[in-house]
């Protein structure tokens, strides 16, 4: 029901407000009065079309607002604003809605009758509710299937779109999955080891001269094998010396093993200036990689990861958009 209304520079009218008691309420005037504005007024907030002529002369624009109480004794305020520039904004409790949610909203409230005619009738949502009401038709499953079919057409339509740059990505696409997944990344620590392996191999004859220096300087005479033994053999059957002898012997144990150890290493560098350009080689590449799609390795497989799902969604589309037509038929 109808509570209040308000116009606000709408045609002749610079200000009117009507409080309505609940009973008829019947307007009377001369011609001219404006009792066809209040009337164009709600139609206005029932979603009729806007004309900026019905601004009053010299307003900025025209507003128009009804109060009403719904059947479940909440209140509802619709309002209706015609700038003499521009379109027309709706509002349903303060809030910005668009003309044909105002008219949803006013639908149950308001009816506007001609001399011959009821024009609520002439619309197809209430022929509708007419027939489903006389049907008893149970709304509830069609809804549900509606909502359903919606979803469907919205999931279909989002596939759509541009054919051309959907093609244009899944080149790039295509290209960046089979690059990352050409380098053959298995571990996310690779360049660190290789790092290490061509930091041996670029001064291989270097490390083993190191280390030849090292085991001559034990292997000498006089050096520290020799000062180790001499010690041992001084405080053997040493009675208060027990414990220094133990660690002297410690030590000896564990510089054997170190040398041996040493010996080992040594050995096994060798110069290979053919590995050493494939290490090369392959860290240029791994450092390309990061170039282009990650800071690190570890980004770079998580990149092709997200990159190879997204084409995979792509290529997947056609069969995707055939499965979406067959629930929609």
């Amino acid at each position: 029901m109808l509570d209040e209304l308000a116009v606000t520079d709408l045609g002749v009218i610079a200000h009117a407000r009507l409080e309505l008691r609940g009973h008829m309420t019947a307007l009377t005037g001369e011609t001219g009065a404006g009792k066809t504005l209040l009337l164009g007024a709600l139609e206005l907030l029932s979603g009729a079309r806007a004309d900026p002529s019905v601004v009053r002369t010299g307003a900025e624009q025209a507003v128009v607002e009804g109060r009403f109480s719904t059947r479940d004794g909440e209140e509802l305020v619709l309002r209706r604003v015609v700038p003499r520039d521009g379109r027309s904004r709706a509002y349903r409790n303060g809030s910005l809605v668009t003309v044909a949610e105002l008219a949803e909203a006013a639908g149950p409230l308001l009816e506007i009758h001609s001399q011959n005619a009821q024009l609520a009738l002439t619309t197809t949502a209430v022929q509708r509710r007419a027939l489903d009401r006389w049907a008893g038709v149970d709304l509830e499953p069609l809804k549900a299937a509606d909502d359903a079919v919606a979803s469907l057409r919205r999931s279909l339509e989002e596939l759509g779109g541009d054919e051309r740059a959907r093609v244009r990505e899944m080149d790039l696409l295509s290209f960046q999955v089979g690059e990352i997944e050409a380098a053959g990344l298995a571990d996310d620590d690779e360049d660190e080891a290789l790092e290490a392996e061509e930091s041996m191999l670029a001064d291989a004859l270097g490390h083993r001269e190191a280390a030849a220096a090292a085991l001559e300087a034990y292997d000498r005479e006089g050096g520290l094998s020799d000062s180790l033994a001499a010690m041992a053999g001084a405080l053997a059957d040493r009675a208060p010396f027990v414990e220094s002898l133990g660690r002297v012997l410690a030590q000896q144990a564990e510089l054997t093993d170190l040398v041996g150890d040493l010996r080992a290493r040594a050995e096994g560098i060798e110069e290979d200036p053919q590995r050493l350009e494939e290490i090369r080689r392959r860290r240029v590449e791994l450092r390309d990689l990061c170039r282009k799609y990650g800071d690190t390795l570890s980004e770079v497989l998580a990149f092709g990861a997200e990159c190879r799902v997204r084409l995979d969604e792509l290529e997947n589309r056609e069969r995707r958009a055939a499965e979406l037509e067959g629930e929609l038929a």
